[in-house]
């Protein structure tokens, strides 16, 4: 199907935050794009309004049972003033999928792109154009229905909220993390929802992120939750370990989020000639190759950091620290090459970029 979006604009438009304070998730932009769905009629009522707080009946099913996801992606300025929006496909259908996981419908790819290319044209003045800004998009699936019992809901809302944002690191520069490698706590299991960007994936890991933070670390490399001995994601991104030379990533599952950025950075690896591996990756084999010399970087990657490097591992009274805490250089090289993309300032040769 084909949405019609009609569109109300507010009548008291905000001033865009300068670009030295958009933090990240701070701000948002002046409207919201919603779309309703029932049993009945399905997808409808379509339409790009003011941003404002939602009505939901304190019964909505979303509030007792969990049926929540979503999806983040961001829209670029590009170097001749134009917008594009990156692997803008690859989220529709990683959103798709996900809902159906969650016993949601899924707005079908072609309307999710409508949907974000039509909230992105509305909110033009609202992607910054200073080096490391962008407007991220944040589409939210929720279940509606007001009733109190353990299935799906028949009623459900699609949102879309952007908000304009800078770099994660504060610059162009990037800054190396230290993370809390987590032995007792899960952020996702065989068999769940770490595939999904599902709500209650991020509300499981936010005791044990608590904890790290207090103990002075930035995030938690999680581990597997049968047997804690290989490595998954790191804090909410996929995790790239470089050993004697080759990118090991763990292989996908269905408790690893497919991630955009971590496609993207498999493209540019396999391009350049890189020797890459997708398979289970142990802790012991991360703490051996530091042991022998070989453990040349850790580094994560998402859509809201791009790449983020690694400068130590605790694994309990183990501290290892990687390339004396300094950024490796396939993760400035990868921040480089997709920042550049993203911008327009190198050539789009994969097709990731969608012009609004």
């Amino acid at each position: 199907m084909s949405l019609s979006i009609r569109t109300t604009k507010t009548a008291s438009p905000r001033p865009m935050p300068p670009a030295e304070q958009l933090g990240f998730g701070k701000h948002f932009s002046d409207h919201m794009l919603c779309v309703d769905y029932d049993a009945e009629h399905g997808w409808h009522d379509a339409r790009v309004e003011p941003y404002a707080p939602l009505a939901l009946d304190p019964s909505a099913s979303v509030l007792h049972y969990g049926q929540a996801m979503f999806e983040g992606l961001k829209a670029f300025r590009q170097a001749d003033g134009g917008v594009a929006i990156f692997r803008l496909e690859a989220h529709a259908k990683r959103m798709e999928r996900g809902a159906s996981r969650l016993c949601m419908p899924g707005l079908p790819p072609e309307d999710f792109m409508q949907a974000i290319r039509a909230f992105v044209a509305v909110e033009d003045a609202w992607v910054p154009s200073a080096p490391s800004t962008a407007l991220y998009v944040r589409p939210t699936l929720i279940a509606t229905e007001a009733f109190l019992g353990v299935r799906p809901s028949n009623k459900y809302l699609f949102f879309i909220i952007g908000s304009p944002v800078g770099s994660y690191y504060g610059g162009d520069t990037l800054k190396p993390v230290r993370i809390w490698v987590e032995r007792d706590y899960v952020r996702a299991a065989r068999g769940g929802l770490g595939a999904t960007k599902a709500g209650a994936n991020y509300a499981a890991s936010l005791y044990a992120a608590v904890k790290a933070k207090k103990a002075g670390y930035d995030q938690v490399l999680w581990l597997d939750a049968k047997e804690h001995a290989f490595v998954e994601e790191v804090g909410t991104m996929n995790l790239f370990v470089v050993i004697d030379g080759t990118i090991i990533t763990p292989a996908l599952s269905d408790s690893i989020l497919a991630g955009v950025t971590r496609d993207s950075i498999l493209a540019l690896a396999k391009e350049w000639g890189l020797k890459v591996e997708e398979r289970p990756l142990g802790a012991a084999e991360v703490l051996d190759a530091k042991k022998r010399g070989k453990l040349d970087e850790v580094f994560g990657s998402g859509t809201a950091a791009v790449v983020s490097p690694v400068a130590e591992l605790a694994f309990g009274d183990d501290r290892v620290v990687i390339n004396d805490g300094k950024p490796g250089p396939l993760a400035n090289r990868f921040y480089h090459e997709i920042t550049s993309v993203q911008r327009g300032e190198k050539p789009d040769t994969h097709g990731w970029l969608s012009r609004v």
